[in-house]
């Protein structure tokens, strides 16, 4: 949604700064301007027959100068659009929902959410649940839905051991019958529960590392591509090269992924490696500016090439033009 202009009378100004929390800087006497925070919207609905209008509107008029909208079951903690909105929120921002439902279904989910908003400097915010992260009460709130998730985890984990101590002193040994007999029809069964549960969980995080696999191998190294992967990342969900192989090749043998992908990637002149990750950068994603370009390459620890000791958007744009030339850039898109 677009970004609507602001007024600069003084009485709308005044206006705006209840929509947008009011802070004062009182270094100068008599003379304090509000210092606003933008409002970003996230609306979700679960079917395409659904519409996000509703909840569009509303954030909207709670001031929201962007407003992300997307079609996903909030039970998929690996939503594009979601993605998107976390990692364009910046220090100051303030992330808003109508209802906590529609960014999170579990308390897990809610609190990572807002850890990655926290360790950002950014601020959550929902309409119609008393949590607001910018605020003593709505951080009060926050810590007690925490502390009532690891008390009920306590509690599981208290029930499960008085039940096998339990069952243990009736003589009934755990886990599975079939299993302990080593029947193969039984260790089969297991044997594909366990890859479908394993598979589930890779679909949950394939929007993280599919689309750059596909689009950069095996023209780049593994060590490259991970890179690149773990970049936007935060540190507890960064692949390692193993576990990223164990998933690339469990892909292609349910034919998700062709072959080629763990093909043998060819030598690579050391000039080329730059642009080649750049072009994988913005091939991921178009839109993406020459700073956040920079911002990555220092998050992946990436050389400039003329030993600066930060990476330059001059340095970023001629490297996005070698690999222009070299026909990287339309390979990646």
């Amino acid at each position: 949604m677009e970004t609507k202009g602001f007024w600069t009378s003084a009485t709308r100004e005044y206006l705006l700064a209840f929509v947008y929390k009011r802070s004062f800087s009182s270094d100068i006497l008599n003379c304090k301007r509000p210092d606003f925070m933008p409002l970003i919207g996230y609306a979700r609905v679960s079917t395409e027959d659904q519409t996000p209008l509703p909840q569009s509107e509303a954030l909207q008029t709670a001031g929201c100068v962007e407003i992300f909208e997307e079609h996903a079951s909030g039970g998929n903690r690996a939503r594009p659009v979601l993605a998107r909105v976390l990692e364009r929120v910046q220090s100051g921002d303030t992330l808003v929902v109508v209802r906590i439902d529609r960014l999170a279904r579990s308390l897990s989910h809610l609190l990572e959410v807002i850890e990655r908003l926290e360790a950002k400097g950014a601020f959550f915010r929902s309409l119609q649940d008393p949590i607001d992260t910018s605020s003593p009460q709505g951080k009060f709130t926050l810590q007690v839905l925490g502390a009532a998730a690891e008390f009920e985890r306590a509690l599981i984990r208290e029930r499960t051991k008085a039940g096998l101590a339990s069952a243990r002193a009736k003589g009934r040994l755990g886990g599975n019958p079939g299993l302990r007999a080593k029947d193969p029809v039984a260790m089969r069964k297991v044997r594909l529960a366990r890859q479908d549960g394993y598979m589930e969980r890779l679909n949950e995080t394939a929007q993280d590392w599919v689309p750059h696999v596909r689009r950069l191998r095996p023209v780049m190294a593994w060590e490259d591509v991970l890179r690149i992967i773990n970049a936007p990342l935060p540190r507890d969900r960064r692949w390692t090269q193993s576990r990223l192989l164990r998933a690339v090749k469990a892909y292609v043998r349910d034919g998700f992924l062709p072959d080629e992908v763990l093909g043998r990637a060819g030598r690579r002149e050391t000039d080329d490696r730059l642009p080649a990750i750049v072009a994988g950068i913005k091939g991921a994603d178009p839109n993406i500016t020459l700073q956040a370009i920079c911002d990555r390459l220092e998050s992946m620890r990436e050389r400039t090439p003329r030993g600066r000791t930060s990476w330059q958007p001059s340095s970023v744009r001629m490297l996005l033009e070698r690999a222009e030339k070299m026909g990287l850039l339309k390979s990646a898109q």
